[in-house]
């Protein structure tokens, strides 16, 4: 079950609880019972052992943003 860190507004305390993906956004109350709480963005670290060359060069005709020349 994946696990999602809250941060209490109320007392400043940051904590965690393990809830199913579909009561990701569902309110929580932190462990002191203030219920004034936001949810934060958590980076997820993937590790692997693929064994990869370097990222491909981009084309030189691209225009650097997607592709698409947005970049003057």
């Amino acid at each position: 079950m994946p696990r999602y860190e809250y941060r209490c507004r109320t007392c400043d305390d940051t904590f965690e609880l393990s809830r199913p993906m579909a009561e990701s956004g569902d309110p929580a109350d932190c462990p002191a019972g203030h219920s004034d709480t936001v949810k934060l963005l958590s980076a997820v670290a993937v590790g692997g052992s693929a064994k990869s060359g370097p990222a491909p060069a981009a084309a030189a005709s691209g225009g650097g943003c997607c592709g698409g020349g947005c970049c003057g």
